[in-house]
């Protein structure tokens, strides 16, 4: 009998790493996902920056880019904090 518990024990103790290994997975691809559309934000609002400063020709900076500059800035920052916590949950 006490074969079978052991057994039974060890099946169970793999069974939940395996399942927490499942969710840390799930969990990082859904902080990749994350990041993925930080990057597309940034990406969006680079090109707006270069339209609008084509259609303004060579005027100076203006209130105009505040928004897209503000967008780029909080995702940067969405991206570091999205990375953070893939590491930790990495353990590293």
């Amino acid at each position: 009998m006490d074969f079978f518990e052991r057994v039974g024990e060890t099946i169970t103790a793999k069974g939940k790493d395996v399942t927490n290994k499942a969710k840390e997975m799930a969990e990082i691809a859904g902080l990749r996902n994350q990041i993925l559309t930080c990057e597309e934000v940034i990406r969006k609002n680079y090109l707006e920056i270069g339209r609008l400063y084509y259609e303004q020709a060579k005027d100076a900076e203006t209130k105009e880019y505040e928004e897209q500059c503000t967008a780029i800035a909080n995702a940067k920052n969405g991206i570091q904090a999205l990375e953070e916590k893939i590491r930790e949950i990495k353990g590293i």
